[in-house]
């Protein structure tokens, strides 16, 4: 009689796919990750990955599901160029607030260009044996029943189509996801879905940095806000690996930046609600002339866990379930903390037979994604058309009340670090409740309004300001 083995496929093969592969291999014999586009061999752009071209990051809590998830991984990406950044020590940002201070550490970023950090965990991922790749393959819908999937159809190129039987299945196809039509067509109802829609365009160029900036330099956000009904503007200036700057702007409905150097430029000095990402651009090298532009920064979120019937062996999660708009830079961390959510849910259940599952580990990954959609929608709401109906009484009162906490965080450290603490993903929203935070919104900023950017005497005379 032979052993019965155990297999998992994910589907996609980017940073949420790679992760649930990794989360899955200790309880699979094989893991099969399905991928449509071809992976590249090194730290190089593909076309199934657009929003690449844009700032990323991964935020602490991010990173640190990542790294249990992959140990030594932080080691690695930090060998290949990547700088950890601590918050908001190394952080100049504008809110609609006033300028923050930069306090001393509370999080940390981990700031390059998504090539490189698919690049490093591609690497890692694959690394162990039993997970393998199949490139230029097409998903064509899922076999099975309502009450238990049992596996996928799939097209490797130009050839036949084919099935992968499974015991368990994974989506992570990223926002393209097709889980709603192939859910319906096996019979299940349709999932309660919500999206909300800001209307933000990106526009990203990327820049060598004058040579004394290259190290140790911070990032520079200059924050949106919808008010008063206007468009809301806002630009990056994120250091990456080799010595470049990544700079996006961005504006909602009304506001877009161009997609051509000149107004990018222009949209930089002009437009921004202060103009120091156009002064340290206009020091730095453009290398290349192309501007990449992406509208696609829609919030929106599947409620699967809230089905009332949900098929065995199915799991969907990344921006397949809850896709973010990407100026929060909460994506990245989201898939790293549900895979790790699907790996200690396995763990504590047995391993792929135990009954019932599939419906623990979607709960599981749509609590891992929980604060993020709250993070993101908390603010996207308030944009002209992000939804039909508008923001509700419950987001109005939650919006005021995060207002005072951020006016507070200009000019008292301790709140600063509270609300890093929930923005990193480190700890939960209800850290903003405590009876001191609540006191301390009241109160207000212990400190005065800074009149300008907090950017050293030495860290001007870097890029040349001074």
């Amino acid at each position: 009689m032979t052993e019965r083995t155990a297999t998992a496929v994910v589907l996609g093969g980017s940073l949420a796919g790679l992760l649930a592969a990794r989360a899955l291999a200790s309880f699979a014999d094989r893991v099969v990750v399905v991928e449509r586009d071809t992976l590249p061999a090194g730290p190089e752009p593909r076309k199934g990955l657009p929003q690449a071209r844009h700032v990323h990051h991964l935020w602490s809590g991010g990173a640190k599901a990542l790294e249990r998830l992959l140990p030594g991984v932080t080691e690695r990406l930090l060998a290949a160029g990547v700088r950890r950044l601590p918050v908001t020590t190394d952080m100049v940002a504008l809110s609609p607030h006033g300028w923050y201070r930069r306090w001393e550490e509370s999080a940390f970023l981990l700031p390059s260009s998504r090539d490189l950090l698919d690049w490093v965990v591609r690497s890692e991922v694959l690394a162990d044996g039993r997970i393998e790749v199949l490139e230029r393959t097409e998903v064509l819908g899922l076999l099975g029943t309502d009450m238990a999937v049992t596996g996928v159809r799939v097209r490797e190129g130009a050839g036949a189509e084919r099935a992968l039987s499974a015991d368990l299945v994974v989506d992570a196809t990223g926002r393209g996801s097709r889980a709603p039509h192939w859910l319906t067509s096996l019979g299940l109802p349709a999932a309660e879905r919500r999206q909300v829609d800001s209307g933000i365009a990106y526009a990203t160029r990327v820049f060598r940095a004058p040579e004394q900036a290259r190290a140790g330099f911070p990032i520079i956000n200059i924050q949106a806000a919808a008010v008063d009904g206007r468009p809301g503007r806002g630009g990056v200036l994120m250091p990456i690996e080799d010595g470049k700057w990544m700079i996006t702007l961005y504006g909602s409905r009304g506001g877009e930046p161009g997609t051509d150097a000149g107004d990018f430029a222009r949209y930089a000095r002009e437009e921004l609600a202060h103009p120091v990402i156009a002064e340290l651009m206009a020091r730095a090298e453009p290398l290349g002339d192309e501007v990449a532009f992406t509208r696609a920064t829609a919030n929106r979120r599947y409620f699967y866990e809230r089905m009332p019937v949900w098929p065995e062996n199915f799991v969907v999660l990344g921006d397949a379930l809850c896709a973010l708009n990407p100026v929060y830079g909460h994506g990245m961390s989201v898939a790293a903390q549900g895979a790790l959510a699907v790996r200690e849910i396995v763990s504590r259940e047995g391993g792929l037979d135990a009954p019932g599952l599939a419906r623990q580990l979607q709960k599981a990954v749509s609590r891992a994604a929980r604060a993020a959609w709250d993070l993101s929608t908390g603010s996207d709401v308030f944009y002209p058309g992000a939804t039909e109906s508008g923001p509700t009484l419950r987001e109005r009162v939650t919006a005021a009340y995060v207002g005072r906490l951020l006016y507070a965080a200009t000019g008292n450290g301790r709140i600063a670090r509270r609300v890093t603490d929930v923005t990193s993903l480190e700890r939960g929203a209800e850290v903003l409740l405590a009876p001191s935070v609540l006191l301390a919104a009241v109160v207000g900023p212990l400190k005065p309004t800074l009149a300008a950017p907090p950017l050293t005497a030495e860290e001007l005379k870097a890029a040349g300001v001074l």
